[in-house]
C-alpha cells in the first residue's frame, strides 16, 4: 500500500450574485407602483436620492372589459369617490342601532369578525361562539336578531338560508318555495321534472316559484363598495399609428432616481477634506448613482422585451384572441439579447394597455398546438377563443357535444383531441351539453 500527496489545480467559472446584482434582479420584477414605493423608501435613507414624480400624462387607452374601465389611469384617479360604505361599516352602525346588552353585543362582535366579503357567515356557531366565550345557543339568538339588518340575507350560514331569508322579507315565502329552497341542487342541475316530484307540486305552480328565486341576489354583502378590486396602471401602453404599433412606458406612473446636485461637491478637494468623515457620504453617493442606473437599465429592458412580445403578437391586436400565435420565453430572450430568466422576471410583474385590453404580460405567450398538417403555429389561447365562438352559434336546444366542437375546430385547422376540448371548456367556467341543455330548458320555463 503506498500513501502518497499530490497538488492539483482546477479552474472554473462560477457567478457570484453580489448584493447589487439581486437588488438589480428584483428591480425587473417590479412593476411601476411598487418602483415607486422602493424608490420613496431608498431616498428616506439616502441623502443622495430624490423621487423624481410622474410628468407626462397616459394616453386614452380601453381597459379589460375585466377590469371594467374605458378611460386612462390619470382620469380614474381624478374622479370623486362615490362607493358606498363599506359592508362591515354599514353592518357595525346596524349593530349600534340595536342597542344590545353587553353580553349580546360581545357576541355581535364576533360575528361581525366572521362576516365573509359575500355577506355570509366565515365561521360556524361553535367557533364563533369560542370567541365570544359564550355557549351556541347565545350565539343562535343574536343570529336572528343580526338576519334582519338590511340587505336581507346577511349573516346567512349557507345559499339556502341567504335565499329563504330574503323571501320571508320580501313576503314571498309560501309551502312551494320553501320545498325548493330545501332542493337547490336540483335547481343547479336544471332538472324540473324530479324537483317536481320531491316538492309534490306540478311543474305550473313550480315555475313562478322559480321565477321568484331568481330575483333574490345570492351575495347579498357584495353590492358595498369594499368588494371592489381596485384597478392597478399599466407599465406599458401599445398605441397604433400611421408607421404601424408603438410601445412605450407610461410615464404618467414611471418614477425616476435623481442623483441630488450636492453630490459634485464630494469630487472636488472638499471630498479629500472631508475622507475621513465623508466615508459613509462617498458610500450612499455610489449607491445613489448605481440605483439612478439600475432604474434607467430596468425600464430599457422591459421596454426592449415588451416592444418584441407586441413585434411578435401583432395578430392579437389586429384580429383579437383568434389572431394569437404560440410564443416562448426563450424566442422573446434570444430576439431581445437578455437570458431567458430574464424575460421571466419582466413579463411576471408587468401590464401592458392595448386597444384591446389590459393584460399581464404574460398572457401573450400561450402554449403552440398542433395544426392540422402538424406545423405548431396554433396556439391554446387562439384555440379556447374558437370554442367559445362555436359553443356562442350552437342550437340552446341541442349544444354541440365536445366530440362536435372537436370536429368543428378541426375543420379550423386545429387538432382537438375531445378530452383537450373537455379541459378548455372547463378552465372557461362553460358547463358540459347536457347541462346547458337543462338550463336552456329552465330558462324558457321560468321566462
Amino acid at each position: 500500500m503506498h500513501i502518497s500527496h499530490a497538488q492539483t489545480f482546477v479552474q472554473r467559472q462560477t457567478i457570484v450574485v453580489t448584493p447589487q446584482l439581486q437588488q438589480a434582479i428584483r428591480l425587473l420584477q417590479m412593476g411601476n407602483a411598487e418602483l415607486q414605493e422602493f424608490i420613496e423608501t431608498q431616498a428616506e435613507e439616502n441623502p443622495f436620492v430624490e423621487l423624481r414624480a410622474p410628468a407626462a400624462p397616459m394616453p386614452d387607452l380601453p381597459f379589460s372589459r375585466m377590469r371594467g374601465a374605458e378611460t386612462d389611469w390619470d382620469r380614474i384617479a381624478a374622479l370623486p369617490d362615490e362607493r358606498t360604505p363599506s359592508l362591515y361599516a354599514h353592518v357595525e352602525a346596524q349593530i349600534e342601532r340595536l342597542a344590545l346588552p353587553p353580553r349580546q353585543a360581545r357576541i355581535a362582535g364576533a360575528c361581525l369578525d366572521a362576516l365573509e366579503p359575500s355577506g355570509w357567515l366565515g365561521q360556524d356557531r361553535e367557533a364563533i361562539a369560542a370567541a365570544a366565550g359564550v355557549g351556541p345557543s347565545e350565539v343562535d339568538e343574536v343570529l336572528l336578531l343580526l338576519q334582519r339588518i338590511e340587505p336581507a340575507g346577511l349573516f346567512a350560514r349557507d345559499l339556502a338560508e341567504c335565499l329563504r331569508l330574503q323571501a320571508v322579507a320580501s313576503g314571498q315565502l309560501d309551502p312551494v318555495l320553501d320545498a325548493v329552497l330545501d332542493h337547490l341542487p336540483l335547481v343547479a342541475s336544471a332538472n324540473l321534472n324530479a324537483l317536481a316530484r320531491v316538492c309534490g307540486c306540478a311543474l305550473s305552480h313550480l315555475r313562478p316559484a322559480l321565477r321568484r328565486l331568481r330575483s333574490f341576489n345570492p351575495k347579498p354583502g357584495a353590492q358595498f363598495g369594499d368588494d371592489r378590486v381596485p384597478q392597478m396602471p399599466p407599465d406599458l401602453i401599445v398605441t397604433q399609428g400611421p408607421d404601424g404599433w408603438t410601445v412605450d412606458l407610461n410615464r404618467s406612473t414611471l418614477p425616476g432616481v435623481v442623483v441630488r446636485p450636492g453630490a459634485v461637491a464630494l469630487s472636488g478637494p472638499d471630498a479629500r477634506a472631508l475622507r475621513g468623515a465623508g466615508s459613509y457620504l462617498t458610500e450612499r453617493l455610489a449607491v445613489a448613482r448605481w440605483l439612478a442606473r439600475a432604474v434607467q437599465h430596468r425600464n430599457e429592458t422591459s421596454l426592449r422585451i415588451g416592444a418584441e412580445i407586441v413585434r411578435r403578437q401583432q395578430g392579437f391586436l389586429e384580429a383579437g384572441p383568434s389572431g394569437m400565435v404560440p410564443l416562448t420565453l426563450r424566442e422573446v430572450a434570444d430576439a431581445v439579447g437578455v437570458h431567458e430568466s430574464t424575460v421571466s422576471r419582466v413579463c411576471a410583474g408587468m401590464m401592458i394597455a392595448t386597444p384591446r385590453g389590459t393584460f399581464p404580460l404574460k398572457h401573450f405567450f400561450p402554449a403552440a398546438l398542433a395544426k392540422a398538417d402538424g406545423a405548431q403555429t396554433g396556439s391554446a389561447e387562439a384555440a379556447r377563443h374558437l370554442i367559445r365562438q362555436i359553443i356562442r352559434t350552437e342550437s340552446k336546444a341541442h349544444p354541440f357535444s365536445d366530440d362536435e366542437i372537436a370536429r368543428r375546430v378541426a375543420e379550423e385547422g386545429i387538432r382537438l383531441a375531445r378530452r383537450t376540448v373537455a379541459k378548455y371548456r372547463e378552465m372557461m367556467h362553460i358547463p358540459t351539453a347536457s347541462d346547458r341543455r337543462r338550463q336552456a330548458a329552465l330558462q324558457a320555463q321560468v321566462a
